[in-house]
């Protein structure tokens, strides 16, 4: 396996890993699929402004990926990023979850970035626990903000500092 910058070519692994987050888990909150001019207009985002889109790759195929942008786009954020992080169904809990989110830190602090940021289902217990695995600390907790499959859902946020800068 290695993990590696994505390419345009793996847009359709990337969109059948997301579409089936959106479908089968409450990991993304929406309620339709995707298509692929919509993954394609994201990356082509993504790449527009620098942020990475990285995988996990076996065999030309994609098992995983993840990627971090704008925290809010108001300038006084500009240091504070939200990654995301997905992995196929059938490789979940193998550690591909791990490497993928360690590549975002290490690629966030090559750059400057002061903050990370991550949004997580509360009942995500796996995600919850990968996250202060790798020093993630829970920051905010909000009650029934979203909702999926007939019931509400809660938000955790988590936060790593990636640096010790006193002042920006």
């Amino acid at each position: 396996m290695e993990v590696r910058d994505a390419t345009i070519d793996d847009l359709p692994g990337i969109l059948e890993i997301f579409n089936d987050a959106i479908v089968n888990t409450t990991a993304v909150w929406r309620d339709a699929p995707e298509d692929l001019a919509i993954r394609h207009r994201w990356f082509e985002a993504r790449q527009a402004r620098g942020f990475p889109v990285v995988v996990a790759a076996e065999g030309g195929q994609v098992l995983g990926f993840g990627s971090y942008g704008d925290f809010r786009m108001f300038d006084g954020y500009r240091h504070t990023v939200e990654h995301s992080v997905y992995v196929r169904g059938d490789r979940r809990r193998a550690g591909l979850g791990r490497v993928l989110l360690q590549a975002l830190v290490d690629h966030a602090r090559a750059h400057r970035m002061h903050a990370m940021i991550g949004g997580i289902e509360a009942s995500n217990s796996a995600s919850l626990a990968l996250h202060a695995a790798l020093g993630f600390r829970e920051v905010a907790r909000m009650p029934e903000v979203g909702s999926k499959f007939g019931r509400w859902l809660d938000l955790v946020f988590v936060q790593l500092l990636l640096d010790a800068r006193a002042t920006p």
